[in-house]
């Protein structure tokens, strides 16, 4: 069985937690969040706390109780504290601008790149920077990537998109003769 599930885990405060119908539910000043929770768990609600134990002793069941422990963490972290990357935008004539709902991207292409942005998220675009927040941690993971798949760094000139904290190898190119 999963370490993370083995032990309860204390509700923050400010957050309502709620399980119903195969629904955890995680409400907090930020907003509300749900995920659907498959048969192989089941959650028990107490006293400030919550259990993710498995039905059976299989491997499938094992896992995914630890898996719901960590998806349970994120979303609480998530309702009170909101997700946010950084992206990076490098390249001579490089822009991304947001639009409304649309993030518009030159990235040296023929065609500009517009992405719509998913309900939830806030998107900022400063400069050659793109800041993504949102409560929802893997809305902001996937959208981020999402981003840097469009135009991804490369290694001879670092041009192309990155996360702020992403260290690109440089290749050295070719030499004179």
């Amino acid at each position: 069985m999963s370490r993370l599930a083995k032990k309860p885990i204390t509700i923050a405060p400010k957050t309502e937690v709620s399980f119903s119908a195969g629904a955890l539910t995680v409400k907090g000043p930020l907003g509300t969040l749900t995920r659907t929770i498959r048969p192989l768990v089941t959650v028990a609600v107490e006293n400030g706390t919550i259990h993710f134990v498995p039905v059976n002793s299989s491997i499938a069941a094992r896992a995914m109780a630890g898996t719901y422990v960590s998806h349970f963490k994120n979303m609480m972290a998530g309702v009170t504290k909101p997700y946010e990357k950084k992206l990076v935008v490098e390249g001579i004539g490089f822009k991304a601008d947001v639009k409304g709902k649309v993030l518009a991207m030159a990235l040296g292409f023929s065609h500009p790149i517009d992405m719509p942005i998913p309900d939830g998220l806030k998107v900022t675009s400063e400069k050659n920077t793109i800041v993504i927040s949102g409560i929802d941690c893997e809305l902001v993971g996937q959208f981020a990537a999402d981003i840097r798949a469009k135009k991804k760094p490369e290694p001879y000139l670092g041009k192309g998109i990155r996360y702020s904290d992403e260290v690109i190898r440089r290749k050295q190119g070719k030499k004179a003769a």
